[in-house]
């Protein structure tokens, strides 16, 4: 054999080891970037999963058993409970309710943040009005629980629950400075608004207007202009069908159409005020609340809409509190109310003659309830409670007529956002975790 032979022979032999060892480096570099990736889908995995299973963080709490429900209890809402317009979308709501309460909650005067409460679970949203407007009065939630209705001035905001955004309706009224909302129609297709506007350049006094807005374009009628004094009462009250509204100005009820045309009115006697959004009864006649001084007692009366005393519905008083204001009636005749327990070291004593605003003030109330009132029971039932300092509430027209009420399990320590804050926190260092050990295999 040749010399030339030999060495090209020794050259080829000492280049298969050098082969299979570069061979073998890919193979390991391919299977650790696979081993990285598993652990990285993990870690992925993990985080996705830790919030999701969370009871209350108003992400997947189970769905109630036969559809929206009041629960029986509120609590407040959660550190970092979610807004009503984040992922996932709340859905229909069963409760919107305001305060003063502070500690681990979001409901802090200074800012009017209001909370939301899911229609059949404890899934707890809020929403940050910028001012102090009580739920019920000026911050309310549709019939059928969909959409929620909050002063965006001059305009208002209306967020719809089931998708998770906020829409802005503009004010109608030229020149207004506040606008609140004031009542809904029943099917959800209209607001009724309140607009304050100045009468004067030197904004000495003020006008107020009463509109209704359409929500598929805008289009508003004007049902009632009047000095800011005196002021518009309870919220606006919708017959079922749609056809007649009733709302208080002062100390006058009046009834109009939904195209402003006034049908009647009358004077309210001593010590009554419109009973609230459900005043109307099924047969047309209209509800007040009446105080009883004697026996501190709160009592329905009924009236056709000239203000003609009718037979009183067999419901029980309502005592121990500073007002009432009726959500709604059931196929059976129950009514159900909210009563506002008086705050004892009130600026205000409940004078006969305190005006129902003043009644309801958070200034003069401790807690609020919502009540049963059965025909021919003795004593309300208790439907809802709530902690000391939540001072107003509303419940949607549909929880109201469909009459159930559910046991209630409200959240009590994080909400949706730290989940997500946490687990963001967990995927970063999980990833940087990860870099450390892919850098230390190659080495």
């Amino acid at each position: 054999m040749s010399i030339r032979l030999r060495e090209a022979l020794r050259e080829a032999a000492a280049e298969v080891p050098a082969y299979s060892v570069h061979d073998r480096a890919v193979r390991t570099a391919r299977r650790t970037r696979w081993r990285t990736a598993a652990v990285a889908t993990a870690v992925l995995a993990l985080v996705a999963a830790v919030p999701l299973t969370v009871r209350g963080d108003g992400l997947t709490a189970p769905a109630g058993v036969g559809g929206a429900a009041l629960p029986d209890r509120l609590g407040l809402p959660p550190i970092g409970a979610l807004r009503a317009t984040e992922r996932p979308a709340l859905g229909p709501a069963s409760v919107v309710f305001s305060g003063q309460a502070r500690g681990l909650t979001g409901l802090i005067d200074e800012d009017g943040t209001v909370a939301v409460v899911g229609a059949s679970a404890d899934r707890y949203r809020t929403w940050k009005v910028g001012s102090e407007v009580p739920a019920g009065e000026g911050v309310l939630l549709s019939p059928d629980g969909r959409f929620l209705a909050v002063p965006a001035s001059p305009g208002v905001n209306v967020i719809d629950l089931t998708v998770g955004t906020a829409r802005w309706l503009p004010s109608p009224r030229p020149g207004s400075v506040t606008t609140a909302p004031a009542g809904w129609a029943p099917d959800g297709s209209a607001l009724a608004v309140v607009d304050t506007t100045p009468a004067n350049p030197e904004v000495s006094s003020h006008i107020n207007t009463l509109s209704l807005v359409r929500l598929d374009g805008g289009r508003a009628v004007r049902l009632l202009e009047t000095p800011q004094v005196p002021v518009f009462g309870s919220p606006v009250a919708f017959a079922a069908d749609g056809s007649q509204l009733a709302y208080q100005v002062g100390t006058k009820v009046l009834v109009s159409s939904p195209d402003g045309r006034q049908i009647d009115s009358f004077a309210l006697p001593p010590d009554t005020a419109l009973a609230g959004k459900g005043a109307w009864l099924p047969d047309g006649s209209l509800t007040l609340v009446a105080h009883e001084a004697a026996g501190d007692r709160w009592r329905l009366r009924r009236v056709d809409t000239g203000g003609r005393e009718l037979p009183a519905p067999a419901l029980p008083a309502v005592s121990g509190v500073g007002a009432i204001r009726l959500l709604g009636w059931q196929p059976d005749g129950t009514a159900w109310v909210v009563a506002y327990r008086p705050e004892p070291g009130a600026p205000y004593r409940y004078a006969d003659e305190l005006a129902m605003d003043q009644r309801t003030a958070y200034a003069n109330v401790r807690s609020i309830r919502v009540l049963g009132l059965m025909p021919g029971a003795a004593t309300p039932a208790t439907l809802l409670t709530a902690p000391d300092q939540v001072l107003a509430v509303d419940v949607a027209d549909s929880v109201v007529h469909a009459g159930r009420v559910r046991e209630a399990n409200p959240p009590s320590v994080l909400g949706g956002r730290v989940w997500w804050g946490a687990g963001v926190v967990a995927l970063v260092l999980g990833g940087l975790a990860t870099y450390r050990w892919v850098r230390r295999r190659r080495r």
